[in-house]
């Protein structure tokens, strides 16, 4: 049997910087992954490169049932703590948009990186080790795994949710809180495409792969990024954004043009263009293809008149119809792509300050396996680094 000062179960970004941060206060710390490599939603993520934080991190882009939950890891290590360890390693990054920040090269920067840092303060990580057993024990916890027994004084849960299941992804850190008590709130999808019926699916035909900047509106909520039309729905950042805050049988409102206020612009174009027509106005910000279709199926009626022949109660209609078009989602397209996992572990179970379970002396849960969501953008790796780096310093 193999003993250690803390245990780390889940070698992605929480875990990680857990490992980082508590070896360096001379723990002895393993971390175990049942994966066959480290970090595998850090590789992946960005499209590659790692959207590793976001320069205007605050705790409003945070969803959880306690919006006070994540105030205090994350005024303690903060972005700039973050992108000076970047910096420090020398890796290459820009601000991609919205001070989303990426890796100029592969995203497998970040994780050497927090594999050299883990190396540096002697922290071990293994991975391929599936957790069989937990037992409590007076001086703390005994594991089963595959690669045999290791006792622990402290145990840290740094596991994730259900998002992305390909990767690995499980819900074995729920399994845990719920062996020892704790309330585990529901988990849904987040940060994840829509799907439609396939009666809208069939009037959107073709379009797949057309994109449109958009304001996407759900229960007091709006974001304004593209939209993305897919062969199964709605995707691209306002839609992944919205669907943290929609709800089964929820309406979504868009506006397909968030730039103008269209009923005007249609009225000065009636005057200054009397014969254009009304797709080929919108194709000037839409694209023809989504301008033309969106023509076809909401002004059948007055596509092949000109705008000198519509009345103003017409454009009006118009106006309103691109600019508040209400859409009811069927769901989404659920874990399989979702981005992350909204609930979880309910914050009321952990010590915001050192994220030990208040029921269980010892255990501590940290990052998505916690019920704290970020928005997109970069957010979610920052609660991982910032929760774990605030447990690493209280182990």
């Amino acid at each position: 049997m193999q003993k250690r000062d803390v245990i780390i179960i889940g070698a992605g970004a929480a875990g990680l910087m857990c490992a980082i941060s508590a070896g360096g206060r001379g723990k002895s710390v393993t971390v175990l992954d049942h994966a066959n490599k480290v970090g595998k939603k850090i590789l992946m993520s960005g499209g590659g490169r790692c959207n590793f934080t976001n320069y205007y991190t605050e705790p409003t882009n945070f969803l959880s049932e306690n919006e006070h939950f994540c105030k205090s890891a994350l005024s303690r290590f903060t972005q700039w703590d973050f992108i000076g360890m970047v910096e420090k390693h020398g890796i290459p990054y820009h601000e991609k948009k919205l001070g989303q920040l990426f890796c100029d090269n592969k995203a497998k920067d970040i994780v050497n990186m927090l594999l050299d840092e883990c190396a540096a303060v002697g922290s071990e990580v293994r991975t391929h080790c599936s957790i069989e057993k937990i037992q409590r024990q007076d001086e703390g916890f005994l594991l089963t795994t595959t690669q045999g027994k290791w006792a622990c004084s402290k145990l840290v849960i740094a596991t994730g949710g259900l998002s992305i299941p390909t990767m690995g992804a499980t819900g074995f850190g729920y399994d845990i809180a719920k062996q020892y008590g704790l309330e585990t709130l529901p988990t849904t999808a987040g940060l994840v495409p829509f799907t439609l019926s396939p009666n809208l699916l069939e009037q959107f035909e073709g379009l797949s792969g057309t994109s449109a900047e958009a304001i996407v509106s759900c229960n007091g909520m709006q974001f304004s990024e593209n939209i993305l039309f897919t062969h199964r729905g709605l995707s691209g950042p306002s839609i992944l954004q919205i669907s943290s805050y929609w709800r089964p049988g929820d309406s979504v409102e868009i506006n397909l043009l968030p730039n103008v206020d269209l009923y005007e612009h249609l009225k000065h174009q009636q005057k200054d263009r009397p014969k254009a027509h009304i797709n080929t106005v919108l194709a000037e910000t839409l694209t023809k293809k989504l301008a033309d279709r969106l023509t076809e199926l909401w002004f059948a009626d007055h596509k092949e008149k000109p705008l000198a022949e519509l009345s103003n109660d017409v454009l009006q209609a118009i106006a309103k119809q691109c600019q508040s078009w209400q859409l009811k989602p069927t769901g989404t397209e659920g874990y399989r792509t979702a981005e992350v996992t909204l609930g979880g572990v309910s914050t009321n179970e952990v010590s915001s300050k050192t994220f030990e379970a208040k029921k269980v002396s010892g255990l501590y849960f940290i990052g998505e396996v916690l019920d704290v969501t970020g928005h997109l953008g970069g957010f979610n790796f920052q609660w991982a680094w910032a929760s774990g780096y605030a447990c690493g310093q209280e182990l």
